[in-house]
């Protein structure tokens, strides 16, 4: 809205081509100015700002839980959000997902809010990041790459940078068709970062390469894994891993038990290596509490297949502890993805234990309804004083029915 005006547009009266003087380079910083003004954020402020876009025909509720899921997504790797955008059409526009009409509405409010990106929270075809990359002239990822960035930022072992690395090479394989603007876009910062990023120049022969060589290494390394399990069995220690949701509060529960000092930060995927621990019972016994990378709805397959050889590592568990944040809106829609993928691993028949973190966030009568209808035991993992039922229960299902 123009300076000291009630409109949101100012239409300047006709004027004569002849007597028209306009000092053009003062009218651009003027309108600049403007914008800049118009804006909710410090322009000092360096981080990538985007633009959430999600185009469904998923149930409303579903859709606006995954844009919402998304948004914490993207404060896990640090963007600013500014606006979000849902839209159910009856058909997905093959070309831009959304209709060109609706797509250029998204390019004036990006202008307006100052966006630098757009993020799709469904996954894109290498040819839709092409053509929206086109149109509006800015960088577009979608929720897959999202995740790939984040997991790139959290990727620390050599395990972990080399399962990344080899997710990242595997999603942007297909997308290596050419040195357009689109493309170009995609280097560096949010969606380009890192081991897996490289320059266009690297053709897609020499990417395959890569690729041949960090499955190897990644073979390798899962070889070191079976001689370290082989060890464990030896010493007959058994295992127990926590497996749930991103930020269910695997790493905190870790840290509580064992009082040791496992990375901890309120954001999704804050863990992604594997993290594992001793935990001593009476009577001299001893087992390894391990944590694993979060479960998330629609992992991108490629992140999926790169990491399938550390969680299968959870085949050799005694026991999985399954953790859930029952203070989420969503806890049941996240236990249900986690069942899904320990279904893909095959880990359905394995002994596991429900258990509902963050317990003092929720009344007293409705979690234990909760508990009660899921035979579930409930915590706060940040208060030891109610670990007494979870002790009891692990020392049960591990020693007393061997």
């Amino acid at each position: 809205m123009p300076r000291g005006s009630e409109k949101l547009v100012d239409v300047p009266s006709p004027v004569n081509f002849y007597r028209f003087n306009l000092d053009f380079i003062s009218f651009i910083e003027s309108l600049e100015e403007e914008m800049d003004r118009k804006r909710l954020f410090d322009q000092k402020d360096l981080r990538e700002k985007a633009i959430l876009i999600s185009i469904s025909k998923k149930p409303k509720h579903e859709q606006e839980d995954s844009l919402e899921e998304l948004k914490e997504l993207a404060f896990s790797s640090d963007v600013l959000v500014l606006d979000a955008v849902i839209q159910r059409p009856k058909e997905i526009n093959p070309k831009y997902l959304m209709g060109e009409g609706k797509l250029k509405d998204v390019i004036i409010s990006a202008l307006n809010k100052g966006a630098t990106l757009l993020i799709f929270d469904q996954d894109l075809n290498p040819s839709q990041v092409k053509e929206i990359g086109a149109l509006t002239e800015l960088k577009v990822i979608d929720r897959s790459q999202l995740i790939l960035d984040i997991f790139a930022r959290r990727a620390h072992s050599r395990d972990g940078k080399v399962q990344v690395e080899l997710a990242q090479l595997k999603y942007r394989l297909p997308r290596l068709t050419g040195k357009g603007t689109a493309m170009s876009r995609l280097m560096g910062g949010i969606g380009g970062r890192g081991p897996g990023e490289m320059k266009l120049e690297i053709d897609r022969r020499r990417v395959r390469d890569r690729i041949t060589l960090l499955e190897k290494e990644l073979k390798s390394l899962s070889e070191a894994r079976k001689q370290r399990k082989q060890r464990r069995v030896e010493k007959r220690i058994p295992i127990v891993s926590i497996i749930g949701y991103t930020n269910a509060g695997k790493s905190t529960l870790l840290n509580s038990l064992t009082r040791s000092g496992v990375f901890v930060e309120e954001k999704m995927f804050a863990t992604l290596d594997t993290a594992s621990r001793r935990l001593r019972f009476p009577k001299e016994r001893d087992l390894i509490i391990t944590d694993t990378v979060g479960f998330i709805r629609d992992l991108p397959k490629d992140l999926m297949t790169a990491f399938k050889s550390t969680l299968e590592e959870l085949q050799d568990a005694d026991l999985l502890l399954h953790l859930v944040d029952i203070s989420n809106p969503r806890f049941e829609q996240q236990m249900e993805s986690v069942e899904n993928i320990l279904r893909e691993l095959n880990l359905t028949d394995k002994k596991r234990i429900i258990v509902f973190n963050k317990a003092d966030k929720v009344a007293e009568d409705e979690i234990k309804n909760i508990a009660l209808r899921y035979n579930a035991i409930y915590i706060s993992a940040l208060k030891q004083s109610t670990f007494n039922p979870l002790l009891d229960v692990i020392e049960k299902n591990i020693w007393d029915e061997n």
